[in-house]
């Protein structure tokens, strides 16, 4: 496979940053397409200033290197967007790859990135085509996969949801959950601990790349869910942290921290950041199990523990 040209779009976000530099370990072919610069500086080789919402500069720097495979990352990801114009990566962007890989006749593979959020936290989709977001992104995350079906690519081609990844050149709001466990400003929340499908990043990529290169042709199960298993509760993954940093998290009686949590939405309308938010304590506190079962059929061995995730992920933010 790596005498294969990959593209790979958004590679200057969290999970891009980790596949690209995956990759170029491993002496892959690629290139790399993002409007941010890249946040480890040997990426730079490989990347080109692109925006995927200007179809004329998306086709010329597709065509021109006519890659073999695709790896769609690129998009909006936060949850302060008021209107989908707002996101229209997600909506134009996508629209504008779809129609460039109509011009690459051998291309093999395209994979494209959607969200768990096109579902919100606790609901559990009856099939591929069953979706109910509540925020803005989710709600654009439902246009790219609407975008995807309705102009089918002509090569093999799968839909992928990443749940909730973690790991090294992660932002928010993981970022901010290890960094509170770190200052020892995190605290159990009474006995409402939630359990969740997380994933530590080396082994999504993992996951990705598997999906890549197999084969996904059977339209009922062009889906698939990004994550570890099994399910990960808060507090134990809180303690597991704690314990690498020599202490145990404490816990606070939930209406305190409902307190905070209103207190931050109060903040937040004034353009303050504060760490909790009612949006944030309810994601917190319900739980969310993904049924990953198409995924693991395809990548079955995933090579990272949790605590090697965690260790890994401590020392970058030591490091960084």
């Amino acid at each position: 496979m790596k005498n294969n040209k990959i593209l790979i779009t958004g590679t200057s976000g969290f999970i891009g940053t980790n596949i690209v530099e995956y990759f170029l370990k491993r002496n892959y072919d690629i290139l790399a397409i993002d409007i941010n610069t890249p946040k480890i500086e040997t990426h730079q080789k490989v990347w080109k200033n692109i925006d995927i919402r200007n179809f004329s500069n998306l086709k010329d720097e597709i065509t021109s290197f006519s890659p073999d495979y695709i790896i769609h990352l690129a998009a909006r990801t936060d949850l302060n967007g008021k209107t989908l114009d707002d996101y229209s990566s997600n909506i134009k962007g996508v629209e504008n790859l779809m129609r460039v890989i109509t011009l690459l006749p051998d291309l093999k593979k395209i994979i494209i990135t959607s969200s768990m959020l096109v579902c919100h936290t606790g609901y559990y989709p009856k099939n591929q085509f069953d979706y109910s977001p509540t925020t803005i992104y989710g709600k654009s995350k439902v246009e790219t996969e609407r975008i995807v079906w309705a102009n089918k690519p002509h090569c093999d081609w799968a839909i992928i949801r990443p749940t909730s990844i973690w790991g090294p050149w992660f932002g928010e709001p993981y970022r901010n959950f290890f960094d509170m466990v770190i200052s020892h400003k995190y605290f159990h929340i009474g006995n409402r601990g939630c359990t969740k499908t997380y994933g530590y990043v080396g082994n999504a990529i993992y996951q990705i790349e598997r999906i890549l290169f197999s084969e996904t042709k059977n339209e009922n199960n062009k889906v698939f869910y990004i994550g570890d298993e099994p399910a990960t509760n808060i507090e134990e993954w809180g303690n597991e942290i704690a314990n690498e940093l020599g202490y145990k998290i404490i816990k606070m009686p939930f209406f305190m921290i409902k307190c905070a949590a209103l207190c931050g939405d109060i903040l937040k309308k004034i353009g303050v950041s504060f760490p909790m938010t009612t949006f944030r304590l309810n994601n917190m506190t319900t739980n969310n199990i993904i049924d990953l079962s198409a995924t693991t059929k395809i990548a079955p061995n995933p090579p990272f523990s949790r605590k090697e995730g965690i260790v890994n992920t401590l020392t970058w933010l030591k490091n960084n």
